[in-house]
């Protein structure tokens, strides 16, 4: 029974040590190549200028891996730790709400729920990674 109870011990110990290694990403914010795609200048935009680009899309798909999956789950699928992002709608609002959530963050209470993305991640990646979660299946919501 001791002995069985001690591997129990260890295997846990094991699989809260494997969980870092196989986290989607490692948590710190990731650059995101754009490459190809438009430049969008200085100003901000708060509606989408990528809506139904294909290779937005490829980029956001990889720019979304490596920043939100962590938190958000694999292609959004929330486990509940977050929000989940395919329930955004894809209209101008969301838009402007997506934009805004990822340039500030979210802060309560003096613990940060998201990091603040601006300036670690170029509104070109942002927008990106907005059309790449427009482009998932809304099926399970």
């Amino acid at each position: 029974m001791k002995k069985s109870c001690n591997l129990l011990i260890i295997s846990i110990l094991n699989l809260c040590l494997l969980n870092n290694v196989f986290a989607h990403g490692d948590g710190a914010p990731q650059p995101v190549d754009t490459e190809g795609l438009e430049a969008l200048g200085e100003e901000w935009l708060t509606k989408n200028p990528y809506k139904g680009n294909e290779l937005a899309i490829q980029i956001g798909a990889s720019g979304y891996g490596s920043n939100c999956a962590r938190c958000h789950g694999l292609d959004a699928r929330s486990g509940g730790i977050a929000p989940d992002l395919r329930a955004l709608k894809d209209t101008a609002e969301d838009d402007e709400w997506f934009i805004y959530r990822a340039r500030g963050g979210s802060i309560r209470n003096g613990v940060t729920y998201m990091p603040r993305f601006e300036g670690l991640i170029s509104q070109e990646a942002m927008w990106a990674i907005r059309t790449y979660i427009n482009s998932l299946p809304k099926d399970g919501l």
